[in-house]
């Protein structure tokens, strides 16, 4: 199951409490405070795993603690401190405070990690009271509680090229064909219920990554079919390629409704460089006027058959070039 969004609760340690104590040594009948300050509690910090790929374990557990600090000692022993509770996320992970809606970290790179919840401060022990007018304290403190803070992880996932297009365009198909990813392929929309990432080489020893989302229909962006869940999976991409069938679409219509979407999604991603790219050409049918349109309206575009394999490995050049191009600009 691909899960990309959980809501959990974090809480950090609760620091230990310092204590009452006084030196109890042979010849040395009125010693001083002796009593230790206690440990502090442990922090709750999210670290991101490029080998996690799914929110998918964070459905059965919701509830995350540090460890609380140790009680403060005699002699003027300092409690432990609480060990850290390290959660594992996903690269990708946007992490949200659910009350406020503020993202406040995004953990978008291997190892990168971010303290969610604090641990508490331990308590002072007697000996920090000692003063020429108080020499024999019995006073301490206790520790405080940790941080609890509501969160939401949300994963977007990194990839360099996103495919969108209608369902049925063939995007399962085309990166089944020029990748090693083998996501369900089938005749009836929506085979693709999760994104699929296929690792596509390039080059002398290059590699991109490339994202497959559910289909977009009409709506999607207000949430109609799956596409409205999966959208914010291109947003970290560099390229986006739009799948058009010119068995069963029109280029011109197909192109507008797609751009739409996108649009009312999620404005930005207009921005991001495309290539239309037109599917089933091993049919021997032309959409002249929907190639018409893309010249006019100077759209890159190019034509494939993910079925043959025709035209896919000049497709994957460009990509290529186009991948190298937008991270020499970043």
């Amino acid at each position: 199951m691909f899960v990309d969004y959980v809501e959990i609760t974090v809480t950090g340690g609760r620091g230990g409490d310092g204590i009452v104590a006084f030196r109890r040594e042979k010849y040395v009948p009125k010693g001083g405070p002796a009593g230790g300050d206690g440990g502090k509690g442990g922090d709750v910090v999210l670290r991101a795993d490029e080998n996690m790929s799914t929110l998918q374990d964070f459905k059965y557990r919701k509830q995350f603690k540090a460890e609380d600090g140790g009680k403060g000692g005699g002699g003027m022993k300092s409690g432990t401190d609480g060990e850290d509770c390290v959660i594992p996320v996903p690269v990708g992970t946007l992490v949200r405070d659910v009350d406020s809606g503020e993202v406040i970290a995004d953990l978008s790179e291997h190892d990168h990690q971010y303290i969610v919840a604090k641990g508490g401060r331990g308590g002072y022990g007697n000996v920090q009271f000692k003063s020429p007018t108080n020499r024999a304290p019995r006073k301490a403190t206790e520790g405080k509680a940790g941080g609890v803070r509501n969160v939401a992880l949300e994963l977007k996932l990194l990839a360099d090229v996103g495919l969108v297009g209608l369902p049925n365009a063939g995007k399962s198909t085309l990166i089944s064909r020029i990748s090693s990813a083998k996501p369900k392929i089938a005749d009836y929309p929506f085979t693709t219920l999760s994104p699929v990432l296929g690792i596509v080489k390039y080059g002398d020893y290059k590699s991109m990554v490339v994202a497959d989302i559910p289909g977009l229909v009409e709506g999607a962006s207000e949430g109609r079919g799956l596409g409205i869940n999966f959208l914010k999976h291109i947003e970290r991409t560099s390229i986006l390629v739009y799948l058009i069938d010119i068995v069963e679409q029109r280029t011109e219509e197909v192109f507008k409704q797609l751009k739409g979407e996108l649009n009312n999604y999620n404005v930005d991603l207009l921005r991001k460089p495309i290539i239309v790219v037109l599917n089933k050409i091993d049919t021997k049918i032309t959409d002249k006027e929907g190639i018409e349109f893309l010249r006019k309206s100077e759209i890159d575009y190019h034509t494939i058959s993910a079925v043959t394999g025709e035209g896919t490995e000049e497709l994957i050049r460009i990509l290529g070039e186009r991948v190298e191009e937008y991270k020499e600009t970043v």
